[in-house]
């Protein structure tokens, strides 16, 4: 039995309630602890409170000084990219001089080229590629990710990426429906391979399955038919959606019971409207939008709609290369127009919920001892410091696995 007492600290910041997901007004509530402490045992919190009302703990407890930082949850990444090989520099310099995404794909770049050096990398370096990318979100206080395969396209390296996630503690989602690989010659042909010989496999190591649904990739009708067969292996639902144009992914989500559809910067206000009447959660993606020069995904509008939603880094080599939830909460402030109580909320709790861990997201008594210091004694400037060197300590399980000096 091992406890630990994260003790005098500024404040303890927690999104309220016990519910998930979190939306409207609920989404707004943060309780907030001064002059506090956290108490955890044997990797839960045990729990939280004001320090001059620590009484006797009665055994011997390994102390953390706290003294001027803030407490809040382990942040949650629901929707990262980690299992690639190479990098996109050339296309980002290319970008930069005036290319579209849509002529990056047409040129062979984009995924298709990420495609070809992962599936050149071999399953041991992708596992090594993944744990790396894995620290660098930890050191930005991410104690909970989620990792997509989509970069392999083939059988071997499609389980190869969903192993590398696992072994790295993420959580693995099956994106075989992200691009349509040279050697398929269409996009319905690949999804029916992709079906028979690779879904099989993939659902003894994913939680979930993902589809980009998008002009030049999955139409609906595809889109539908690859889903539903990953639910029939168990898989847990989500959707690419609205990223580039509306050609039915939100209505689609909303058929097929999806946990969440993931972008939606070109959803309009009947996408809006028929979210916030679904239990499905918009996570909002702003690196990604900022990084392609696309219009920001409604926050607010889904936000006082009534949806639900989360927010996530999209970390990836083309299009989001941003290891940092930190960035993306001041994104979604500054951006997004979140306020910085929504933006916790957002990539804790429902981010967690997104993932289907009702363990994390809170610092609260019962809950999984993840927590992330910050070097600062207002939680705020999580989203305030814009890419500040603001995480001091991450804890996880209740053991500290990044201190900065």
């Amino acid at each position: 039995m091992s406890r630990l007492l994260v003790r005098d600290l500024a404040q303890v910041a927690t999104p309220a309630g016990a519910t998930a997901p979190l939306r409207g007004a609920a989404l707004r509530e943060v309780d907030v602890v001064e002059d506090a402490y956290v108490l955890v045992h044997d990797g839960t919190i045990e729990a939280v409170g004001r320090m001059g009302d620590l009484g006797s703990l009665g055994e011997e407890v390994e102390e953390l000084d706290g003294r001027g930082l803030s407490a809040i949850p382990g942040l949650v990444d629901c929707h990262t990219h980690p299992a690639f090989a190479g990098d996109r520099a050339n296309e980002f310099a290319l970008r930069a001089r005036g290319a579209t995404y849509e002529e990056l794909l047409a040129a062979g770049g984009g995924i298709l080229s990420t495609t070809r050096a992962t599936r050149a990398a071999g399953d041991a370096a992708l596992v090594e590629i993944v744990a790396r990318h894995r620290d660098a979100m930890l050191a930005h206080g991410t104690t909970t990710f989620e990792g997509k395969s989509g970069y392999g396209l083939d059988r071997d390296t499609e389980l190869a990426q969903l192993e590398a996630v696992r072994e790295a503690g993420g959580v693995p989602t099956w994106l075989g429906a992200h691009a349509v690989p040279p050697e398929h010659p269409d996009a319905d042909a690949y999804v029916d391979w992709a079906v028979e010989h690779v879904l099989p496999d993939a659902a003894r190591i994913a939680v979930a399955a993902d589809v980009f649904v998008e002009r030049g990739t999955f139409d609906v009708e595809q889109a539908r038919r690859y889903l539903l067969a990953c639910r029939e292996a168990g898989l847990v639902l989500r959707i690419h959606g609205d990223q580039l144009s509306e050609i039915g992914a939100v209505p689609l989500a909303i058929e097929l019971g999806a946990r969440s559809i993931d972008h939606l910067e070109a959803t309009g206000p009947e996408g809006v409207a028929a979210l916030a009447s679904s239990d499905i959660v918009g996570v909002l993606l702003p690196v990604a939008a900022l990084y392609l020069g696309r219009p920001m995904p409604p926050g607010r509008a889904l936000v006082d709609a009534g949806a639900a939603i989360a927010l996530a880094t999209d970390f990836n080599p083309g299009s989001a290369f941003c290891e940092s939830l930190p960035v993306v909460c001041t994104l979604a402030c500054t951006q997004l127009r979140l306020t910085p109580e929504e933006a916790l909320a957002a990539c804790t709790v429902n981010a967690a919920h997104v993932l289907g861990l009702a363990d994390r997201g809170r610092i609260a008594a019962g809950h999984r001892a993840d927590l992330v210091l910050l070097d600062a004694p207002d939680w705020r400037h999580l989203a305030y410091h814009l890419a500040g060197d603001v995480v001091r300590t991450v804890i996880r399980e209740g053991r500290v696995v990044h201190s900065r000096a």
